[in-house]
């Protein structure tokens, strides 16, 4: 529990019901008090919480403890300063009257409420673009509500063309209907994605170009949503860690790490000291190799192949690594709750550190097409820049906020898993620009490879589960040999890990920023809810702001600057 957060929130709103879980300081407010509320929690100095990161729902329809209230909304901020959390939670009476938008205090609640309204129907009013974005327009009823059947299929065929938002869009340009019909004034539109390479295939980019200018800038995803959190509902908690390998799957294990750290969080669980080590090792070793993929990537939307191949080369490399450590290349599903699923094979060191020479190798002469070379430098030195205040409204986290300045890392501000024991720095850019996220990254390998020769120095011998037969599964031979296992085997399996009844939220230093999971338990075996905070859904958020202003050209570049992850985008 953080005591400070919590006296500093009873100072500040005496009046107020507030009580803690975990590290945060949880709030219940009334519709009419919202605003004041929100308002106060980011402007008073004394409380400076700038950075929204998540905007969600709660359904208690079929929740054991029923309340009066069937609809929360829930808004979870943060003082990255002084790395204090605090969670608003209002009623919802009525979910088509709903509760004030908070969208102009800050930017990130735009998509936020957005995507609430869309999964739950609750209406957000003030908000300015209050329409779905992950599911189909033509989509019918709220997916997340308890109501809504996991098995339900729809068929939606129509595209959404986009035009009402991009004029909209163009309208606090101050272009409107007749500018756009003046031949002298032309506006040309433009489609990017979501079937082209530029964008990975899964985001739409429609641009309103002025030459080659983006003058205004919308965007649609969406496109590979597949309702991981309707499905984590029926599943049990280690059921749903394969589930979490989709999210970013450039860094499948660290999403593995996340989740089981959230629910060991709640339930009080202290891992062993080998699994602690084990998961940094490996969630450092994915840091790098995403940072590669993404680094690879952008040279190629730059013209740069060569780079493509010192880069990648050593992420597929990686994978014969990581087979043989996890036992599967892409999607490992390689932790547990409470430890890991095997411990390392004998003799992994030595393949670990030729493979981090093999990364510093191809980085280093990647570095040295890059350093020093004109084209990269116009195209990218003070190209699409955001600056940290408008960074942090939009709810930025990770590399992309620590490229316009702002040096806050979990792994730092709030270290987890011995991080405060290991030597390392945070890179922070100084424009926000392309140039910065790109080499924010590079210096993270480095130091992400770093960590990793730390913690392979200090791992110690020991166990990789913890002895808890209601946690984790028996050894193998008491299953086989001993009716007690077989049974405790069995139950675990069917049943799941269970959790006690409450509501929390905890996070994790992901490769693309804060991954937080928000869950609600009803104390059995599957969660009553799971909600991700994923970093890139509010990133992309902010996306317009960058490159709006800047080329058509550039735009291509910055989405890959950015790191934007489809499955954890959309999930």
């Amino acid at each position: 529990m953080n005591t400070k957060a919590l006296e500093l929130i009873q100072g500040a709103f005496p009046e107020v019901p507030c009580e803690t879980s975990i590290d945060s300081v949880v709030l219940t407010v009334q519709p009419d008090e919202l605003e004041k509320t929100l308002t106060k929690l980011k402007k008073d100095p004394t409380l400076d919480f700038g950075l929204l990161l998540d905007v969600t729902a709660i359904d208690y329809l079929d929740y054991p403890q029923k309340s009066n209230i069937r609809f929360y909304v829930v808004y979870t901020i943060r003082n990255w300063k002084e790395n204090l959390v605090v969670q608003v939670r209002i009623p919802v009476n009525d979910p088509e009257v709903g509760i004030p938008t908070a969208s102009h205090i800050w930017d990130s609640a735009n998509w936020g409420e957005r995507e609430t309204y869309d999964q739950y129907g609750i209406n957000f009013q003030g908000h300015p673009d209050l329409r779905r974005i992950l599911n189909h327009w033509q989509f019918e009823g709220h997916p997340l509500r308890k109501d809504y059947k996991i098995d339900a299929r729809q068929v939606c065929y129509e595209s959404d063309s986009l035009e009402k938002e991009i004029k909209a869009r163009l309208a606090t340009k101050g272009i409107d209907e007749l500018t756009l019909k003046d031949i002298n004034t032309e506006i040309m539109f433009l489609n990017i994605g979501p079937s082209h390479p530029a964008t990975h295939g899964a985001i739409r980019i429609l641009s309103a170009l002025d030459g080659e200018t983006v003058v205004a800038n919308v965007n649609e995803i969406g496109y590979l949503h597949r309702g991981f959190e309707k499905t984590a509902e029926d599943r049990t908690y280690n059921q749903i860690i394969p589930l979490t390998d989709r999210l970013n799957y450039c860094s499948s294990l660290m999403n593995n790490v996340a989740f089981v750290k959230a629910v060991e969080s709640w339930m009080g669980i202290e891992i062993t000291e080998r699994a602690q080590f084990m998961r940094v090792v490996l969630s450092e070793f994915y840091r790098a190799l995403d940072h590669l993929v993404c680094l690879a990537a952008l040279f190629v939307d730059m013209g740069g192949l060569t780079n493509y191949w010192y880069l990648y080369n050593e992420k597929e490399a990686a994978y014969d690594l990581i087979s043989r450590l996890c036992g599967a290349r892409l999607t490992s599903s390689f932790t547990r709750v409470g430890g890991m699923y095997r411990d390392f094979y004998e003799g992994w060191e030595i393949d670990m550190e030729n493979q981090l020479k093999a990364i510093e190798k191809g980085v280093a002469d990647s570095l040295t097409l890059v350093a020093k070379n004109r084209i990269v430098h116009d195209r990218s030195q003070n190209i699409c820049c955001i600056s940290p205040e408008t960074a942090l409204s939009y709810g930025f986290t990770g590399p992309n906020l620590r490229a316009s300045g702002v040096p806050f890392d979990l792994r730092k501000d709030n270290p987890y898993y011995n991080y405060e024991a290991f030597d390392f720095s945070i890179p922070v850019g100084s424009n926000g620009d392309i140039y910065d996220r790109i080499m924010v990254r590079f210096e993270e390998i480095f130091q992400s490879i770093s960590i990793i020769r730390q913690a392979m120095k200090m791992i110690p011998a020991g166990p990789v589960n913890i002895h808890d037969n209601k946690v984790t599964l028996p050894a193998k031979d008491k299953v086989y040999d001993n009716i007690e296992g077989l049974a405790g085997h069995f139950k675990l399996i069917f049943e799941g890990v269970k959790t006690p009844a409450g509501e929390w939220y905890d996070s994790f230093e992901a490769a693309n920023g804060e991954l937080g999971f928000h869950f609600v338990s009803d104390g059995s075996g599957k969660p009553y809810k799971c909600k991700v905070r994923p970093p890139c859904f509010y990133t992309m958020g902010g996306f317009h702001e960058m490159v709006e202003g800047e080329m058509i050209a550039d735009a291509v570049i910055n989405l890959s600057s950015i790191n934007i992850i489809g499955g954890e985008l959309d999930r």
